[in-house]
């Protein structure tokens, strides 16, 4: 077992999804620097170079092992979970980040891709925490900060897959709370909105779209938005800051939304009128 050389305890550890690219590969670099050892997952341990570069820069490459899991592979995450507790003896800090984004009209998706995108953003979540509660409850200790999104607190159009599984974590991320909070465990929910992420180009790929769609005008507004917001996103580095310093906090809040136009987003549809606030990203989205 390791132990932590400033404070002569154990090393802290953090367990974090989706670490090969986005806010999974800072955060994981971020932990590090706080002292964590880093249990760097991702689905294709391939695309670790991108990663240990950074913590080789840092000067945390000691600190950061990278493994592989595929949360929509059950048994995978069980034997993960189960061999990190037997390496460490416990996990402190488990960021769930890994997630896709399917998106196009609710009429024009195929069932088969609502649950490619609920396996992931929601099944895998759910997985993860099922296996890691039990040593964090009777620890009496441990932080579970999902990724969630500004989606998950206002949906848009093109992108319901995406809200509904964000939206099914913060739900899920509130009842958790409340059901740890005489343990000892803290649950967060971080809400990022546009960052410049990998999740941007892979979810435009994932976009369906019939051929002579009706909804043609509409899909091609949204993406030109998209890509707009994508282009002009800040990097990601502030919401891995955000969590390390999360991860420092004795009592965290749930939520915490952040970047650009995420707050005006939350502000807006919670005190405008429900017609005033949908004409607003009417406009938004059809603004040439």
């Amino acid at each position: 077992m390791q132990m932590d050389q400033e404070s002569g305890n154990r090393q802290r550890v953090a367990l974090i999804t989706g670490a090969s690219s986005g806010f999974g590969l800072v955060t994981a670099i971020a932990m590090a620097e706080e002292g964590y050892r880093v249990i760097a997952t991702m689905r294709d341990p391939r695309k670790r170079d991108k990663l240990l570069a950074a913590a080789l820069q840092a000067g945390v490459e000691e600190s950061v092992s990278v493994s592989r899991l595929d949360v929509t592979d059950h048994e995978n995450v069980s034997n993960l979970v189960g061999d990190v507790l037997k390496t460490y003896g416990s996990i402190d800090v488990l960021v769930n980040n890994a997630g896709i984004a399917v998106g196009g009209f609710v009429e024009e998706l195929e069932m088969a891709a609502w649950r490619e995108q609920m396996e992931t953003n929601v099944f895998g979540v759910l997985a993860l925490i099922g296996e890691v509660l039990p040593s964090m409850r009777e620890n009496r200790r441990g932080l579970i900060v999902n990724i969630s999104s500004i989606s998950g607190r206002v949906g848009f159009p093109g992108y319901a897959p995406y809200a509904a599984s964000k939206f099914a974590i913060e739900g899920l991320s509130e009842a958790l709370r409340h059901e740890m909070l005489p343990y000892g465990v803290k649950v967060v929910l971080v809400e990022p909105g546009a960052y410049n992420t990998a999740i941007w180009e892979k979810g435009f790929e994932m976009i369906t779209q019939k051929p002579n769609s009706p909804y043609a005008k509409q899909l091609d507004a949204v993406l030109d938005f998209s890509r707009k917001a994508a282009a002009s996103a800040p990097e990601p580095a502030e919401v891995a800051r955000k969590i390390a310093a999360i991860a420092t906090m004795k009592r965290p809040k749930l939520r915490y939304a952040m970047g650009k136009g995420a707050r005006a987003s939350l502000w807006g549809k919670s005190l405008l009128p429900w017609r005033m606030f949908e004409m607003v990203i009417y406009r938004l989205l059809n603004k040439k």
